[in-house]
């Protein structure tokens, strides 16, 4: 069960979910989408680096179990790979909402969210980090992609571009048509 566990939380660790966005970046240049490019580059960097800075502020120690199972180098707070897991997926189902038609929206949620949590439940079940690590991950990564989001859809409208819901159909809609060609 460790080895399982230890394949899930390096196949969806932070590098793979950087090197997954940066890809998407790269297709959506190459389609014309480089605002959405630009947004989905900008979320994941700025939320690794505030993870990362909120990590080096608080310090905190890993659990230190009597008979460990698995080890992990620095510090503890926030779980850096559950907030890599949140941003990666979230990012790239936010890029995709505006081709899956409404069903297709569901279930990309539902697997954005499955894989977050279950690789903050791998970080939890290894050993290495507390419950409240993995928590602070998944709430430092929802509210990057919430607050970039946010931020995107205020210079899409100052661009004279409709109002969207990112939730529902993508951080940018109107690269429907540029993703399907």
């Amino acid at each position: 069960m460790t080895r399982v566990l230890l394949v899930w939380t390096d196949v969806f660790g932070p590098w793979p979910w950087r090197i997954a966005v940066v890809a998407c970046a790269a297709w959506l240049l190459l389609k014309g989408a480089k605002r959405a490019a630009l947004w989905a580059v900008t979320t994941v960097t700025v939320g690794g680096l505030l993870g990362l800075a909120v990590k080096v502020i608080v310090a905190r120690a890993r659990p230190h179990l009597p008979d460990p199972v698995a080890l992990a180098p620095g510090d503890s707070f926030p779980s850096g790979h559950t907030v890599n897991a949140t941003l990666g997926a979230g990012v790239i189902v936010l890029l995709l909402l505006p081709v899956l038609p409404r069903w297709g929206r569901r279930v990309a949620w539902a697997v954005a969210a499955f894989l977050a949590l279950s690789v903050g439940y791998t970080r939890i079940a290894l050993g290495v980090h507390w419950v409240s690590d993995v928590v602070a991950g998944l709430v430092l990564g929802v509210a990057v992609i919430a607050a970039t989001a946010a931020a995107f859809e205020t210079w899409r409208r100052d661009q004279g571009r409709r109002p969207a819901s990112p939730v529902a159909e993508g951080v940018e809609p109107e690269s429907v048509r540029a993703l399907r060609e």
